[in-house]
Formats: C-alpha cells, sequence, structure tokens
C-alpha cells in the first residue's frame, strides 16, 4: 500500500517517504493555470507520443473541438473545451500576465466588440439551438491524474502494481497488473481506465522515466504558454497563489485553486489547478474525498459484528448442551 492507513488520515507524512523512500527528493507535480490555456492540444500529442499511447480515435463527438471527451487508459492528458452563454464583451479581462503601456490598456477598455463572423452553435437551418455572434466564451483545461497524497488506488491494489515514486507520484507498473479494476472505482476523480484488449489499467505515470533523468514531463515540455508548470510542489503552490491573487487585482473574481489544499479530502493532489468557474464545469468532482478513509473502520466494525455473532452461536451451543 501507499500509506499506513492507520496514520494515512492522522499524521502530515511526505507521500515518498510513507511509500517507504528513506530519503526522497522533494515533491514535484503540476499546477495547471487554465487562465493561459489556448486549447492548443500540444500537451496531448506529446504525451502519446513519448508514452507510446495508442491513437483512441479522432471521431466527431459534437462536444466543440474536444475529440477526446475525457481522461481513459488512451488518454493520459485531456484537453476541454467548455462552451458557456456569455457575450464576448463581457468576457473578464486581466487574464494574460503581461504589462502592457496604460494608454494601450485604455483604448482596449474603450473598444467595441467586433463580430468576426464565427459560425452559430446550431444546425444549418439555425432554427432550433442557433447561438447569436459573440453569445459564448470557451474555458480551456487541460486535465490529468491527479497524483493524490491520499492515493486510494494504492490502497486497493492487490498486486503492487501501483506504487509511489521516490517523487512523490503514482505509477502503474503495466508488467504487473492483473487487471482486476479494484483501482479504477477506487479513483475519486475517475482517473485510471482498463485498455479494453488487455484488460489492464493505464494512466499517466508524470514522465517518471524523465524525471529520473533530470527531465520535465513531456506535456509541460510541450505547453507554448506555461499553462502546464511541472516543478516543487511547495514552490508551485506558492506560484500559484500569487497568480490568483494577481487575477483577483484584475477583478476576476471567478478565479479559484483546485487541488492546492492538504487539508482536503485527498490531502491536496500533486497535481492542482487555477480554475475560472466552479469545478464541475470542467468536470471535476467538487469536494473530492478518497474512497478508502473509512476502510479501517469498516474492517473494525465487520471484525466487531463476527465477534459478537460468534459469542452468539457459542452461547447458543452451550446453552443446548447443558
Amino acid at each position: 500500500m501507499g500509506f499506513d492507513l492507520d496514520r494515512a488520515f492522522t499524521e502530515a507524512q511526505d507521500p515518498a517517504t510513507a511509500g517507504g523512500h528513506p530519503d526522497p527528493p522533494k515533491r514535484v507535480g503540476f499546477f495547471t493555470d487554465t487562465s493561459v490555456c489556448i486549447g492548443c492540444k500540444a500537451c496531448e500529442v506529446a504525451c502519446k507520443e513519448w508514452n507510446a499511447i495508442p491513437d483512441g480515435g479522432l471521431t466527431f463527438t459534437g462536444m466543440s473541438y474536444d475529440n477526446t471527451v475525457g481522461l481513459s487508459a488512451d488518454t493520459w492528458r485531456h484537453v476541454a473545451f467548455v462552451e458557456q452563454p456569455r457575450r464576448l464583451g463581457d468576457q473578464e479581462a486581466g487574464l494574460t500576465t503581461m504589462d502592457l503601456p496604460g494608454r494601450i490598456t485604455e483604448q482596449a477598455r474603450a473598444r467595441t466588440p467586433v463580430s468576426l463572423g464565427m459560425p452559430t452553435a446550431g444546425p444549418p437551418d439555425g432554427q432550433v439551438g442557433g447561438a447569436r455572434d459573440m453569445d459564448f466564451r470557451w474555458l480551456m483545461a487541460s486535465d490529468v491524474c491527479k497524483h493524490c497524497t491520499h492515493a486510494a488506488c494504492l490502497d486497493v491494489c492487490p498486486t503492487g502494481s501501483l506504487f509511489r515514486t521516490e517523487f512523490g507520484t503514482v505509477v502503474v507498473q503495466e508488467d504487473i497488473c492483473n487487471g482486476c479494476g479494484y483501482c479504477v472505482p477506487a479513483c475519486p476523480y475517475g482517473v485510471i481506465d482498463k485498455r479494453e484488449d488487455d484488460g489492464r489499467v493505464w494512466k499517466c505515470t508524470l514522465c517518471y522515466d524523465r524525471l529520473e533523468v533530470g527531465q520535465e514531463p513531456a506535456c509541460a515540455k510541450s505547453c507554448p504558454t506555461d499553462s502546464i508548470q511541472f516543478g516543487e510542489l511547495d514552490e508551485l503552490r506558492e506560484r500559484a497563489a500569487r497568480r490568483l491573487a494577481q487575477l483577483h487585482r484584475a477583478g476576476v473574481g471567478s478565479a479559484r485553486l483546485y487541488g492546492h489544499d492538504p487539508s482536503d479530502g485527498v490531502g491536496g493532489t500533486g497535481a492542482f489547478f487555477l480554475l475560472l468557474d466552479e469545478p464541475e464545469v470542467y468536470g471535476l468532482p467538487p469536494d473530492p474525498v478518497v474512497t478508502t478513509r473509512d476502510l479501517l473502520s469498516m474492517w473494525r466494525h465487520v471484525a466487531v459484528a463476527a465477534g459478537a455473532l460468534l459469542a452468539g452461536l457459542a452461547a447458543v451451543t452451550w446453552g443446548s448442551r447443558s
């Protein structure tokens, strides 16, 4: 198991140390700033190329430009395109980190939005569900395995296929996986998935092979806007807090951090996000809890019930003999 369940939820402990690494390096992870994601999918492509992940099928899903739908055994990085009914002129400004001259900023604020002739979201006849020009915005976000501090997938794996690395990340050893699938429902984020052709489970490894030789993960390396930032987790959390404060000062009140809090239901995640709307909008659970949290108490109650049952049977047996 990745954690001693007796201590997992009562003691603050580095996950790599709890995973059996006596002198691990500092924990690393991802900070994904969705406010600068442009939906280019470079991270998806880089992930597939580096990890030799098979093609999941380039099909039209009807979900905007999202052709991968969600994380799966064949999609370890997923770029979501969330369309919202909000006029372009009412979108929040101040998302850029660039410092522009005051004159240019004032001119931009005074400018009247102009339609560029974007096609409507409705059918060709425009009679049902049509969208007027500039009546929607896109929220884009690159999702990935969260590499939880308290990882339920580790707790339920019977073969040790899932293990905690010295970097604090969670990796699947596909040659040890027996395809039992216990980890699939155990994940509170729905990340782990079985591959249909061989029955084994697969997910993001945070490019463990690259970390071992001092390289950053392929997705972060390929991100052109630094939406995906890789580094030591403590430093990333400080950077995320500064970025959040910057957006709030700029008037982006909807900005929030997700997965950064070590006191949440999974002990904080190794891959956390800056979002511009509620987590549910991005397909993320609002209050995730590690699914094995109550496992020990459940077994204790079972043991007590079994003991009471045996005591009752013994009493009945001895009573009938006497």
